[in-house]
């Protein structure tokens, strides 16, 4: 089990330093997200190249918990094919609702540390935020193959 410490220096780094808040001018999928309960506003932005995600980036305002577990979903799922993006928001929204292995837990590596977000209702929409915009986004030609 993570301390409180370490949880938040997660946290902070992430919404201080986000890594993947920029524009990606060659992107090839872009879909707004927005959280009208709270004003989150994001727009996900991948490139995907032969069903691989090959980068990702987020613009956007919202509270720090939308920002944050928007960061770490990317870290996740760049150089990941679609359908395993898509099965860990699957994870990512199970967790959520507290219903998640331990070793599915493992797979989120770092969004891991906002399962207990399950305990906050008020901030489930911020979390889900980013993971949601994804599977909308990649959703769409899922049954294609």
């Amino acid at each position: 089990m993570m301390s409180n410490t370490f949880y938040n220096e997660i946290l902070t780094d992430h919404n201080l330093h986000p890594g993947h808040k920029h524009d990606l001018p060659d992107a090839n999928l872009v879909l707004e997200g927005v959280n009208p309960s709270c004003g989150d506003d994001i727009w996900l932005k991948l490139k995907v190249e032969n069903d691989e995600i090959v980068d990702g980036a987020f613009v956007g305002d919202g509270c720090a918990i939308s920002q944050v577990s928007a960061d770490m979903m990317l870290d996740l799922i760049i150089g990941k094919k679609k359908d395993e993006a898509l099965k860990l928001a699957e994870i990512f929204l199970r967790m959520i609702k507290g219903s998640v292995s331990d070793e599915e837990l493992d797979e989120l590596e770092e969004a891991s540390i906002l399962k207990d977000i399950a305990h906050m209702p008020a901030r489930v929409k911020c979390a889900v935020l980013g993971w949601h915009t994804m599977e909308e986004l990649l959703g769409d030609g899922e049954d294609e193959e």
